[in-house]
C-alpha cells in the first residue's frame, strides 16, 4: 500500500519502497501512540524515537537530484550522507515523551549522542553510580526535567567511518574519515566527504582537514580552519588521545568474515519457497 502510493506519484520502485517504509513506520508509531492513550499508559511509559545514522543515498535517491518530478532529495541542508563523518552522516532525529513528567513541545539544542542514553535511563531509575570505565556518556535528564537549560561543553564527541578490511591495521586508518564535534564546532579530518571523495583520493587529490562553525554554518559550506587553527589543534589532539585509548579495544580485527551473507541467503530461500507473506495487522 505504502509503496504503491509512491510509485503512483512517479517514484522508481526502489525509492518508492524506501519512502513507503518511512511512511509505514510513521503510521505504526501513530497506532502505538493511539493505543498508549487508549490504555492510559502514557504516564508510565517513556516513548523514544531515534535513528542510527544520517540519510542514506541510493535507495532514497541521489543528493542534488530530484527523487521524482516535483520531489527534491531532502537532507535538511546538511553535508554528507550515511558513511560520512560529516554532520549529515551522523545526525539523527531523537524524540522523547513522558507525560506528566516532562514539558512537551520543546527543542533541546545541547549536542548529545547515543552514549548518553544509558546514563539518562540510569538517572531516571535513580542509579547514582555506574560501572567505572565502562560508561562514557552523561545523563541529559536535567534538560528533560527543565532543571538546566544546557550542559557543560567540556567534552568532545568522536566519529570514525572505519570499514577497513579484515586483517588490516587500524592505525593505518586513524587519520582518515574521522570527525570531532562539540557544541559549536565540527572538525572533519583526513579526506572525508567535505574535503575529497574516495574517487578523488584514488585519483591523487590530497585530503585536507576542515573546521566548521556549526552554529553559524550548519551546512558546512565555509572551512574556517585557517581563521581558528588553535581550535582545530585542540580537537585533533583530543581525537589522538581518544584513538590511543580505543585502539587496544579493537580485538577482533582478524576474525574471519562469514563466506556468505546469511540474510541474503535466507531472503533468497524465502522468495523461492513462496515469497514474503502479506502482513496482517494483529488485533490489539
Amino acid at each position: 500500500k505504502n509503496t504503491k502510493r509512491f510509485t503512483d506519484l512517479g517514484f522508481a520502485d526502489k525509492q518508492a519502497g524506501f519512502y513507503g517504509m518511512i511512511e509505514n513506520i510513521d503510521e505504526n508509531m501513530g497506532r502505538l501512540m493511539g493505543k498508549l492513550a487508549e490504555w492510559n499508559l502514557y504516564k508510565d511509559t517513556i516513548v523514544i524515537f531515534m535513528s542510527d545514522n544520517g540519510m542514506t543515498g541510493g535507495g532514497s535517491g541521489r543528493l542534488g537530484q530530484p527523487v521524482a518530478k516535483g520531489y527534491p532529495f531532502f537532507n535538511a541542508g546538511m553535508k554528507g550522507l550515511k558513511g560520512s563523518a560529516d554532520e549529515g552522516g551522523v545526525r539523527v532525529p531523537f524524540l522523547m515523551r513522558w507525560d506528566g513528567h516532562w514539558k512537551a513541545g520543546r527543542d533541546l539544542d545541547t549536542v548529545s549522542a547515543h552514549i548518553d542514553v544509558l546514563p539518562t535511563f540510569a538517572a531516571i531509575a535513580g542509579i547514582e553510580t555506574l560501572p567505572k570505565n565502562q560508561v562514557e556518556g552523561r545523563s541529559f535528564l536535567p534538560l528533560l526535567t527543565g532543571e538546566k537549560k544546557t550542559l557543560s561543553d567540556s567534552r568532545y564527541l568522536f566519529t570514525h567511518k572505519a570499514r577497513w578490511k579484515t586483517g588490516a591495521e587500524p592505525n593505518d586508518f586513524q587519520w582518515k574519515n574521522f570527525a570531532v564535534r562539540n557544541q559549536r564546532y565540527r572538525f572533519v579530518g583526513g579526506g572525508t566527504a567535505i574535503s575529497v571523495s574516495e574517487r578523488q583520493r584514488k585519483n591523487g587529490v590530497s585530503p585536507k582537514d576542515a573546521l566548521f562553525d556549526m552554529l553559524k554554518d550548519p551546512g558546512q559550506k565555509t572551512n574556517i580552519i585557517d581563521q581558528h587553527p588553535e581550535v582545530a589543534e585542540k580537537m585533533r589532539a583530543a581525537y589522538s588521545k581518544f584513538w590511543k585509548e580505543a585502539r587496544p579495544l579493537m580485538v577482533n580485527e582478524n576474525a574471519p568474515m562469514s563466506p556468505t551473507r546469511p540474510f541474503h541467503v535466507w531472503y533468497a530461500e524465502q522468495m523461492k519457497n513462496g515469497g514474503i507473506p502479506d502482513w496482517k495487522a494483529p488485533k490489539l
